[in-house]
């Protein structure tokens, strides 16, 4: 194994697994799979980038550092060669963390400085210019993002909500050094006695600058985006092979679960719930122990053929007002748990197409399926859409998209399942 990736959720993991196994023309990119959680054996022969999908996100402090460690002991145990931190290309995170906990812990164990920092995706619109992190042409405080149940941010400047988190300072490469070129970028990170640097990227070519610059860093930290020429190094320097991304269709019954309350996961509700069977979520039926897993799989098998959705997607006001009510962690406790026990009931009934809505959501059914199946890893398919590969389990006989909630077209519900069955 080359790359070894730790991602703090398992939307987040499927984004860069997807960006590591398509790499970019004409090399290609490396045999890449996910595994949920920390594997308990090596990883399989053949496997050049391996990425581990946590649920660290949101989890306390010193539990997502416990994990990271762990995961990152695993991953040299299989010679990766690079590690890369993979975080929301939002940079979701607590006053307290844990991106920058994190992001300290991992490089202290490497004994790293100038380590890179750049969220940057801007194929879906996430830019990091003069340090500040913009969503599409608006800052991050302003995009909606201020408004995120679990961790909303208010700031958007990087060096600043970084360097709350940490005892370290932060350091910034700003645009006209990256448009300067790979060596700049690189000359400059060797120069910096800051622990880490925000670097910018407006543009799929600055991250291409960036990954040139980082061509045998011991640990990069970023969103998907930062990935994206990594695999490259690997292939000029004649040390991976690469290619395309190998996929196995499949068809059989199907299943959505959305538990996303993102504003474009919203969006896709209301289109498929306009064109196929939809179950809105009685969230404080399920609070209060009336609403259960078996009234979900009955509602999907009552409607198989259908692509038939469950969701649980509120508006701002009505996530606040629920979680005002029961408690937030309890809240998202609950509801991740029945999503993960019908996700199980489904896999026993011979369920081979699920898809799945939300960070928090996707892990504790990633999780669940895992578990039922007996499997560590899963295998990167094709883009569904930017950042959202389909996922194969089972030697491909169970395939699973998790989507963030931020990701996707409209209409991304029926895509995934269409081309779960198609040999694209």
């Amino acid at each position: 194994m080359l790359i070894g990736v730790i991602a703090d959720d398992f939307t987040g993991g499927s984004d860069i697994a997807n960006t590591l196994a398509k790499g970019v023309a004409p090399e290609g990119g490396l045999i890449t799979a996910q595994y949920a959680g920390v594997p308990t054996g090596k990883a399989e022969a053949g496997i050049e980038a391996g990425v581990i999908s946590l649920k660290s996100r949101s989890a306390p402090v010193e539990e997502a550092v416990a994990q990271s460690l762990a995961a990152l002991e695993w991953l040299s145990e299989q010679g990766c060669e690079q590690i890369i931190f993979k975080y929301c290309s939002t940079f979701d995170s607590t006053d307290d963390g844990n991106i920058g906990p994190v992001s300290e812990a991992l490089a202290r164990a490497l004994d790293c400085r100038g380590v890179v920092v750049c969220p940057a995706f801007p194929t879906a619109g996430r830019t990091v210019y003069q340090g500040h992190l913009f969503v599409f042409d608006r800052l991050l405080s302003e995009s909606g993002m201020q408004n995120h149940p679990l961790t909303p941010m208010t700031d958007s400047d990087l060096r600043r909500v970084l360097g709350a988190q940490t005892d370290e300072n932060v350091g910034h490469v700003a645009h006209p050094i990256v448009t300067a070129g790979a060596l700049d970028v690189r000359n400059a990170l060797s120069a910096m006695s800051e622990r880490f640097a925000v670097v910018d990227a407006i543009s799929d070519a600055a991250l291409l600058t960036i990954s040139d610059a980082v061509d045998g860093a011991a640990l990069v930290t970023g969103g998907s985006g930062i990935a994206l020429g990594l695999p490259r190094n690997f292939i000029r320097s004649g040390r991976a092979q690469g290619g395309n991304v190998q996929f196995t269709p499949a068809s059989g019954p199907e299943a959505i679960l959305a538990g996303s309350c993102s504003g474009a996961t919203r969006g896709q509700v209301d289109y498929h719930a306009a064109r196929h069977p939809a179950l809105a979520i009685d969230v404080p039926g399920v609070m209060n122990g009336t609403v259960t897993a078996a009234d979900f799989t009955e509602f999907l098998i009552s409607h198989q053929g259908n692509a038939p959705l469950i969701y649980s997607s509120g508006t701002p006001d009505e996530v606040s007002a629920v979680q005002k009510t029961f408690g937030r962690e309890a809240t998202s406790a609950k509801l991740d748990a029945l999503f993960a026990d019908t996700a199980k009931d489904l896999i026993a009934r011979g369920y081979r197409r699920i898809v799945v809505a939300g960070g928090e959501t996707s892990g504790a059914v990633a999780q669940a399926i895992c578990e039922t199946l007996k499997v560590d890893d899963m295998r990167i398919g094709p883009e569904i859409d930017p950042g959202v590969p389909i996922l194969s389990l089972n030697n491909a006989s169970v395939l699973v998209a998790l989507k963030s909630g931020n990701f996707g077209t409209t209409d991304f519900f029926e895509k995934a399942l269409r081309m779960m069955e198609t040999d694209v």
